[in-house]
């Protein structure tokens, strides 16, 4: 028998697999809907994110709302919008910044939490381990190689990077990002009905 929504939110939330890794404790971070089209998959929780619960309520949640063109409402209520993270708790900190995803995670509740949902038709791949994770060996060789190239990738992957205010100088430095792949994503984004072009 399948398994529903509810249960496997429930699992999720719940899931303490990685839990002596993780200096906070689990606390997994999600949204899961059954009538979204469009997946956000970004990386794990930061410090905000973990102490708050709700996903992307942070700075780059911010940026990554304007990109999207979105305000917080529509953000965390459109019903064909997902949010799950590669990693579902705060990971911990690394000497240059959080630590990547535990490695556990993707492989337990992606399947699953996608099953729940199956009218997906994108996926956000939000920075270079959500690349990793959603791309494999499809990605280039550089992050913005990758993003270069999102059209490569349509209509089920559209590559971003992370909307951090740590990659400022990155998207100082390459003006076809907001030229280019912002519009094209708009335009993608509200032909499956989140947002508009």
């Amino acid at each position: 028998m399948a398994e529903t929504l509810a249960q496997v939110s429930a699992a999720a939330s719940a899931c303490t697999v990685c839990a002596e890794h993780l200096p906070c404790g689990p606390r997994p971070v999600f949204t899961v809907r059954r009538a979204a089209t469009v997946l956000i998959l970004g990386h794990a929780p930061g410090t905000k994110v973990h102490a708050s619960g709700v996903p992307w309520d942070d700075p780059s949640g911010n940026r990554l709302r304007d990109w999207l063109q979105l305000d917080r409402a529509q953000f965390y209520a459109h019903p064909k919008l997902a949010i799950v993270p590669t990693g579902l708790c705060y990971p911990g900190k690394g000497r240059g910044g959080d630590l990547p995803p535990r490695p556990e995670c993707a492989p337990l509740w992606q399947p699953r939490l996608r099953g729940v949902m199956p009218k997906l038709q994108l996926v956000l791949a939000i920075g270079a381990h959500a690349q990793a994770y959603e791309l494999g060996a499809r990605r280039k060789r550089s992050l913005s190689d990758t993003v270069a190239a999102y059209a490569e990738y349509l209509p089920d992957v559209f590559p971003l990077p992370h909307p951090s205010p740590r990659n400022q100088k990155w998207l100082r430095d390459r003006p076809w990002f907001a030229a280019e792949v912002l519009p094209a994503l708009r335009q993608t984004l509200c032909g499956l009905g989140v947002g508009t072009a």
